[in-house]
């Protein structure tokens, strides 16, 4: 198990959070349902033990969505600006943190992609396109 330090806040800093170690497991998942709860090709999300993460503050803005149909599959948002927050799995010991959400480096880099066969059809790795330091000049 790797061990790391990280806090981390929604977008409107209503919600602080913060990480002690990790699991080893950082990884995107590219399933439907990830897709729709980011609004991206993926999630890219950090594994943690109800130990190893706490709330700073804002806990009360933060909402939790546990969709009937999934074994262990659930998100959490905040409820004032919208963003993904950490969420406890269902079914299991595990607390989901969206790497986006993090302030700082928590000490490990993504290992994995999964549910690849869900993929977006339009999604392109990033390394197959232009990169710019800034917003690019309009041409």
């Amino acid at each position: 198990m790797k061990t790391g330090h990280a806090n981390g806040s929604c977008l409107c800093g209503e919600v602080e959070f913060q990480i002690k170690g990790n699991m080893g497991i950082f990884q995107y998942c590219h399933c439907s349902r990830c897709r729709k709860v980011t609004g991206s090709a993926h999630a890219s999300n950090l594994f943690v033990t109800p130990e190893q993460f706490g709330w700073l503050r804002g806990q009360l803005s933060v909402v939790n969505f546990l969709p009937e149909e999934t074994k262990y599959f659930a998100t959490a948002f905040c409820k004032t600006c919208g963003s993904s927050l950490p969420w406890r799995s269902k079914g299991s010991e595990v607390v989901i943190v969206p790497a986006g959400t993090l302030d700082s480096s928590p000490g490990i880099k993504p290992s994995q992609n999964i549910f690849c066969d869900s993929k977006a059809d339009w999604y392109r790795a990033p390394n197959e396109l232009p990169e710019y330091a800034e917003l690019p000049v309009r041409s």
